[in-house]
């Protein structure tokens, strides 16, 4: 399966979920993706500076490290391809007239969006809005 490119009908089918769990986003010069596997994360990225990491509060509690700005994540359940286009775009500016930081993840099946926790349910709302009006014309 491919997943959709078409974007109206990627934004009318997205139905946002929001995720119970809060994380955490962190970097880790020296652990490689061996070491960061027991605390689970729902993401990891080489960077340059080191290993990038998502995650949940509980693991990284574990690493010192749950002090850090929490982050919700709100997952589009719709099937997007990677080859889409436009969709990123629309659920960023969505946010952004809110005032609300977006971090997309674009994984194989979905795209997740991680907003600051106090901000989560205000980003639902209005990511389920955007679905129910269904059209990047209105993003």
């Amino acid at each position: 399966m491919t997943g959709e490119t078409d974007l109206d009908h990627l934004i009318s089918q997205m139905r946002p979920m929001l995720d119970p769990e809060p994380y955490v986003f962190c970097t880790f010069a020296e652990k490689t993706v061996a070491d960061l596997a027991a605390y689970e994360p729902v993401g990891l990225f080489a960077e340059t500076e080191g290993m990038s990491a998502i995650l949940p509060v509980e693991k990284a509690r574990k690493l010192g490290l749950a002090e850090a700005e929490w982050f919700r994540r709100i997952t589009l359940t719709v099937h997007s391809s990677l080859e889409a286009v436009g969709l990123t775009a629309a659920v960023s500016a969505a946010l952004a007239r809110a005032g609300i930081p977006a971090n997309v993840v674009a994984a194989f099946f979905h795209d997740h969006v991680f907003v600051p926790a106090a901000q989560a349910e205000e980003a639902l709302r209005l990511l389920t809005c955007l679905s129910e009006e269904g059209s990047a014309e209105v993003a």
